[in-house]
């Protein structure tokens, strides 16, 4: 199993209720696929250092998990297809 850091930001539209669904989505579906989620650091709205998808800002989540090397891909195909979500981020980490 993999270290991962995942850094995704959020619409800032999205209502307070639908961002903590769509961080408990996230989370499950690292669990669902035998991952584990180590930490999940919710930085919130933040200014973005340029437009994207014409938003000047976004609602930054921060995670950290453990998995196998194919759970990251599943998880930015997730990311690509779900409303809300702007931008992402999946690295691998050292050990």
């Amino acid at each position: 199993m993999n270290k991962y850091e995942s850094l995704y930001v959020i619409n800032p539209t999205v209502d307070e209720e639908s961002i903590k669904a769509l961080v408990e989505k996230f989370s499950s579906l690292i669990v669902q696929e035998g991952g584990e989620v180590t930490n999940v650091d919710e930085w919130g709205k933040r200014r973005l250092a340029f437009p994207v998808k014409d938003f000047k800002e976004g609602y930054y989540v921060l995670m950290h998990f453990t998995a196998a090397p194919e759970v990251p891909q599943e998880l930015e195909r997730v990311f690509k297809i779900t409303d809300g979500i702007i931008r992402y981020l999946t690295v691998k980490l050292d050990d």
